[in-house]
């Protein structure tokens, strides 16, 4: 042809597409799809809780639904797909697989647990299963004050046995505590910090800054950056805001989140509206972790409520997680939101200039939620609780302490404290026969330190000398009857379960280290050297800080190293 253009001949036999490309839900995956969503809007953002509501009806996600539900919210399916199988608790099944079996037992194999007898649990129960339920192990429930856990479902049996768990399939799981309702907390003054805020409006945001500042109040999910910097960040935004409380805790040994959730869920509630209040949030989002069925139930009732007297004058979504400890990380929690996979993303920018939807956002903990409305009840309230910290710190927090301890539970404790006096003056000393050895200061990542050094004030940035930090406060304290080692490699086995696989250092690195933490001896050049490559290529804090178990009881306990 002319031009140089080569005809290609047309392959016989070949026919035009007539219809769309790839698999095409049936009529009676659609309808299934509809009757289980019900009246969820067809938005993209509410992925995962479409998802949610088709695996609570039928038990698992089958292929042909997810392709029905992807035509639904005029996804492609493979974006459907690649969120219902990123997140634990989903288990997408061909549609040809046989059915799941009606219950799932799940047993807590983090470290707590595990110290508590989890893995005797599992054997026990593999070789019986009660009810011929399905015996599988899963992470931090957020019962490590009550080790070992377990779940029916994502239903909570504490101090679990295979006694305590049959009795719970056959006369339903353990109640757990009742929190107070909205009536029972204005009963006590509840409120009365939001009413001033909404009566004062703009002209009081000046006010509560300083009250924040006055109160030394930090964010205490993990990271420590002060309140009032992290407002006036989000306040200096152009409209329309967001806030969103982060309350899918998943750090083994953390469950304050829940602890505040159940004896005072007023308390954050109020807490979160004040900050709304004050940044001018168009809405707020609540982004609760999947394995508190029961908290999830109380904040709906409680939401409800709180619209029904007035008291919140914008929208509050209460949102489901999925199993994945990735979303606590600030940027991955909005990805989940917004319905997508929990990846971190990279920063800058940060969520105060383009958070969830790209709009401003003020993401706040549980706990400092938990500690605003007290700080703004009085005048001299924040001074007060400036003044209850130990050691040159300032104020109150709560510790998360579980282990070899006669009474683990959440301390509500001066920041400064030392991991001795927790155990002393607030837990009650160890278990008899236990001789204290070891311990957690913030949690998995938080690193492990010798009793030697379990008189250094735990708060923010005290322990960075060694290595370590207090993160969201879990402490959990080991004795000389515990395995050292071992409870790292359960650490590191924790990490490598819950990378988000987005980035090579930590996808690898955490299935590297483990393995290599199986070795008789430990390669401690080659573990350095993998430490170091972890932290400096790991896009956010699970690869940066898988290793600091490793690395500090290399560092701190090198005699304990096989």
């Amino acid at each position: 042809m002319a031009d140089g253009v080569v005809a290609v001949p047309q392959q016989e036999g070949r026919r035009p597409r007539t219809g769309p490309r790839g698999r095409v839900a049936g009529d009676a995956a659609r309808m299934a799809v509809q009757v289980a969503i019900g009246d969820l809007p067809p938005r993209h953002d509410l992925l995962i809780e479409h998802l949610h509501a088709l695996q609570d009806v039928h038990g698992c996600l089958w292929a042909g639904h997810l392709v029905a539900l992807a035509d639904l919210l005029r996804l492609a399916p493979v974006e459907v797909f690649e969120v219902a199988s990123f997140y634990h608790h989903f288990e997408v099944l061909d549609d040809t697989a046989p059915a799941p079996p009606p219950v799932t037992i799940r047993v807590c194999e983090s470290l707590p647990c595990a110290m508590a007898g989890a893995h005797h649990l599992l054997d026990a129960l593999r070789a019986a299963p009660p009810g011929g339920a399905r015996i599988v192990t899963a992470p931090c429930m957020g019962a490590c004050h009550r080790a070992p856990a377990a779940a029916l479902g994502h239903e909570l049996v504490e101090h679990a046995t295979p006694a305590r768990i049959a009795a719970a399939l056959r006369d339903g799981p353990p109640a757990l505590p009742v929190p107070p309702d909205l009536a029972a907390y204005q009963a006590r003054g509840g409120y009365a910090a939001l009413r001033r805020a909404q009566a004062e409006g703009a002209a009081g945001h000046e006010r509560m800054l300083a009250v924040l500042e006055a109160g030394a109040l930090r964010g205490l999910g993990g990271a420590g950056f002060p309140a009032a910097r992290k407002w006036r960040l989000v306040m200096a935004q152009p409209a329309p805001r967001h806030l969103v409380v982060n309350a899918d805790e998943g750090e083994p040994g953390t469950f304050k989140d829940r602890y505040c959730l159940e004896t005072e869920p007023h308390r954050v509630l109020e807490g979160m509206l004040i900050a709304a209040e004050s940044i001018g949030a168009e809405a707020c989002w609540i982004y609760l972790r999947d394995e508190y069925p029961h908290l999830r139930r109380m904040l709906e009732r409680e939401i409800a409520a709180l619209v029904q007297a007035g008291l919140a004058r914008m929208p509050i979504h209460l949102r489901r997680g999925a199993g994945a400890y990735i979303c606590g990380e600030e940027t991955a929690l909005l990805e989940s939101l917004e319905g997508k996979r929990g990846y971190p993303r990279h920063k800058p920018p940060f969520p105060g200039e383009h958070g969830l939807f790209g709009r401003p956002t003020l993401i706040h903990n549980v706990e400092t939620l938990w500690l605003l409305p007290d700080l703004l009840a009085h005048p001299e309230a924040a001074a007060r609780h400036a003044a209850m910290g130990r050691r040159g710190r300032h104020g109150l927090r709560f510790f998360s302490v579980s282990g070899r301890v006669r009474d683990p539970g959440e301390k509500l404790a001066p920041a400064g404290v030392t991991a001795r006096e927790l155990i002393e003056e607030f837990s009650g000393g160890m278990l008899p026969g236990h001789r204290f050895a070891a311990y957690l200061p913030g949690g998995a990542s938080g690193g492990i330190l010798p009793e030697r050094l379990a008189d250094l004030p735990l708060d923010f940035g005290t322990l960075d000398a060694q290595g370590c930090f207090v993160g969201s406060g879990a402490v959990v304290i080991l004795s000389d009857q515990d395995d050292l080692p071992e409870a790292v490699r359960n650490l590191v086995r924790f990490f490598r379960e819950e990378s988000c696989g987005q980035c090579t250092p930590c996808r690898v690195g955490t299935a590297k280290a483990a393995a290599l933490l199986d070795a008789p001896r430990w390669d401690r050049a080659l573990l350095g050297e993998l430490a170091v490559a972890m932290a400096d290529g790991s896009i956010c804090g699970l690869g940066q800080a898988a290793m600091n178990p490793v690395r500090t009881l290399l560092r701190h306990m090198p005699e304990a190293v096989p």
